[in-house]
């Protein structure tokens, strides 16, 4: 962003509303220029009619022989109803070209951001969001033998060990912020409620099937010294993740203002063995996304000594966090680190519809562009309810060899792969 647009983001980014608003009008302006041509340092490997969603879950097997993925099964640009199911599966990768989709079940229970929660348990399992006698749950699969079996509950995140998932309300969440939970009905989200007792982040052991609360949202509200808080807001989480010892948790606290489509974002940070609930000291109230890397270490957006940038945040020593990267990267993206100091990230459209993805090297504060991407203005998200924008999610492998990510620069929503050596 230059400093005019900065500005203007200062200005409304607490009201995603307005930002969308001006941002539509903003690059309508440049559509009647000529379009930007996109950029890629290494080819990219495309597969039209696919996606896989957030950036915080890891599509690609240990040896990255295999890329989960989801099939679209219709091609016009709107939200997903209720009726309407993903093919859930892998692709087969050699490491030059995507090869055949390996069908493993299908679901109702998606969108295009968050997808349908498919991951990874282990090198056998896989799991992923579903409905069953139109109640929310999720479904473990075998890829070898093709064995079901059926949690009682859907998942946001599996823990690193395999042995837990995080929880919430899709439902909740829907309501606060359509396009990333489901358009499903559950018996938890205490939906006409500003905040709840009985409802909040949940971890789900996956072999017992047992759910417990372990932070509710009045405990979130009432932790929250914030203005306009507890009794005037609704109040939610989302975007949870396991840091990599699995021994902590991390999720957004998010609430509403008192004056409609403000919002506010606390980081949280929940120690599953000594049960202390931490909060994120940003400042502004918010955060937007972020990433652990081994170093029980966060790379996040979020508002640090009053200034939006990206920030190494250090939890176990967080007076010792600091700015990364900053002036030179200064827009919000979506994080997946290659190491413990480096990481790739990516940005929304820009005035001419083009969404990149830096190599962001944490020692040296470098940026490089790898690729640069043109977003047609029919994926163009224009109403709160009509969240069909196909950002770029990238998800670098474990070994850092490959980054996978989501595309429409073809027309049609693709998964991509890229080498990053």
């Amino acid at each position: 962003m230059n400093k005019i647009e900065r500005f203007v983001y200062d200005l409304v980014k607490s009201n995603p509303k307005i930002k969308k608003l001006i941002r539509n009008i903003y690059q309508s302006v440049f559509d009647l220029m000529p379009r930007k041509k996109n950029y890629t340092v290494n080819p990219i490997i495309l597969k039209e009619g696919f996606f896989y969603g957030f950036h915080e879950i890891q599509p690609f097997s240990e040896d990255n022989t295999k890329i989960l993925a989801n099939k679209l099964r219709y091609n016009e640009v709107r939200m997903p109803r209720k009726d309407d199911f993903i093919d859930v599966g892998y692709i087969n990768f050699d490491g030059n070209a995507l090869g055949d989709f390996v069908k493993l079940g299908e679901t109702n229970a998606w969108n295009f951001h968050k997808g349908c929660r498919l991951q990874w348990i282990n090198n056998d399992e896989v799991i992923y969001n579903c409905t069953s006698n139109d109640n929310m749950t999720s479904k473990i699969v075998n890829i070898h033998s093709g064995d079901e079996n059926i949690i009682p509950f859907p998942i946001d995140t599996v823990s690193p060990d395999g042995k837990y998932a995080t929880s919430f309300s899709y439902e909740r969440l829907e309501k606060h912020m359509p396009g990333y939970g489901y358009c499903h009905k559950d018996d938890y989200s205490y939906i006409d409620e500003k905040s709840s007792n009985d409802t909040g982040l949940f971890i789900v052991d996956l072999h017992t099937k047992e759910r417990k609360l372990i932070v509710s949202l009045d405990e979130l509200a009432n932790s929250t010294a914030s203005f306009e808080a507890s009794n005037v807001s609704d109040h939610y989480v989302t975007h949870s993740e396991f840091s990599h010892d699995s021994k902590l948790i991390s999720f957004l606290h998010r609430w509403t203002g008192e004056y409609k489509g403000k919002r506010f974002t606390e980081l949280m940070i929940y120690n599953l063995e000594t049960g202390k609930l931490i909060c994120i000291p940003t400042t502004g109230h918010m955060t937007s996304h972020y990433d652990w890397n081994h170093k029980r270490e966060i790379i996040a957006y979020c508002n640090y000594k009053d200034q939006d940038a990206h920030v190494l945040l250090k939890i176990d020593d967080i007076n010792e966090s600091k700015f990364v990267a900053y002036p030179s990267l200064n827009s919000d993206g979506h994080q997946s680190f290659i190491n413990d100091s480096s990481f790739v990230t990516d940005t929304y459209p820009d005035k001419w519809r083009m969404a990149k993805l830096y190599k962001v090297n944490i020692n040296d504060n470098s940026v490089k562009l790898i690729s640069s991407v043109y977003s047609p203005k029919k994926f163009q998200s224009t109403t709160k309810k009509g969240h069909v924008a196909c950002d770029l999610h990238p998800i670098v492998s474990k070994d850092g060899s490959y980054v996978c990510f989501d595309t429409v620069h073809t027309g049609k929503r693709s998964l991509a792969i890229m080498k990053l050596n």
